[in-house]
């Protein structure tokens, strides 16, 4: 086996090596592919100021590897492929081990390298070599990312209301424009006419974002030092519940504990609506609160959330459970704009 420095007349086996790499380690899941002349463009370089070698056996071209010029003392790998046929050989070895000397040559203290999680035989060789773990880079849908933040996910609609257990509307109506505006912007917040005990309060950005809505009712009970129910429809298809008291979680409720993503078993439980508690808070049966308050596996195991949540406004004694623009015609309803 010989290895030497890569030409530029070696565009066409580069290529050859290069796509043969590409085929059998395809790029992950969010992650955009290059295109040859992307690559060579870049590969090109690193052979007039970094280091590129070409291994050739009495067959033919086997292996290549590539290393940008150092900086500050590092250089980086970017590319080192072996053909299945020369593994197991000592070339990827030896290809490391020049491109090692050359890099050194050039001033390199250091090298670094990217190698895909997958790629198990790589990752054995190049812990061997002395190579250990910098960073990680960590790659995710951001659907994905916006359903474990509880965002909307497939343009399901969400809305909801923070409920105070109070009588007096004009102190709600106070605290919302005290606090309020600290909050998140929004163009208004609708204030009901006491029910049952209860003052709703539907706020036109929380009433479409699950986070505000909940930060929204832990901040007035924490401001009004009253028991605040929030009670939601996330996405169309799942209904949450949470209890605060002074700012604090007493309980949570969500229909469908793993629509967001797999939970622990003990947050699964967690997430089941605490019969005892909540007739505390509401005065409601706890038997009927756990025939309403039903968790499943799926959506499509429990009623439709629009009527699921408003049984359990009904089963609370909540003055209803439906959106901002509802609760803006209600009678009586103050308008606090912001």
């Amino acid at each position: 086996m010989t290895i030497r420095a890569v030409r530029d007349a070696d565009e066409a086996t580069i290529r050859e090596l290069w796509e043969e790499f590409e085929a059998e380690l395809p790029e992950p899941p969010g992650f955009q592919p290059e295109t040859w002349d992307e690559a060579w463009h870049d590969l090109r370089l690193h052979a007039r100021d970094g280091v590129a070698l070409l291994a050739d056996d009495e067959e033919g071209p086997v292996g290549y590897a590539f290393a940008r010029a150092p900086e500050h003392g590092r250089a980086h790998v970017t590319d080192v492929y072996v053909r299945p046929r020369a593994r197991r050989r000592g070339v990827a070895s030896e290809l490391l081990r020049e491109l090692a000397e050359g890099a050194s040559d050039l001033g390199a203290r250091w090298l670094s390298l990217d190698v895909l999680a997958s790629n198990m035989p790589a990752r054995t060789l190049y812990e061997q070599l002395g190579f250990e773990q910098a960073h990680v880079v960590l790659a995710a849908p951001v659907d994905t990312v916006l359903e474990r933040l509880g965002a909307r996910r497939d343009g399901g609609e969400s809305y909801g209301a923070a409920y105070v257990q109070s009588d007096d509307q004009g102190a709600v109506v106070a605290a919302v424009e005290r606090f309020v505006p600290r909050l998140h912007r929004s163009g208004a917040t609708v204030v009901s006419v006491p029910a049952n005990g209860w003052v709703a309060v539907h706020d036109d950005a929380a009433d479409r974002d699950p986070r505000l809505l909940r930060r929204l009712g832990q901040e007035l009970s924490h401001v009004t030092g009253t028991p605040v129910l929030v009670l939601g429809v996330q996405e169309g298809g799942v209904v949450r519940l949470v209890a605060f008291e002074r700012g604090h979680v007493l309980d949570e409720y969500l229909s469908v504990p793993g629509y967001f993503g797999p939970v622990p078993p003990g947050d699964a439980v967690a997430l089941r609506a605490n019969a005892t508690v909540l007739a505390r808070l509401t005065g409601a049966e706890p038997r009927r609160i756990r025939e309403v308050a039903r968790t499943a596996a799926s959506p499509a195991d429990l009623p439709p959330a629009a009527e699921h949540a408003l049984a359990l406004a009904e089963t609370l004694g909540l003055p209803g459970a439906y959106g901002f623009a509802d609760a803006a015609r209600e009678p009586g309803a103050a308008v606090v704009e912001h």
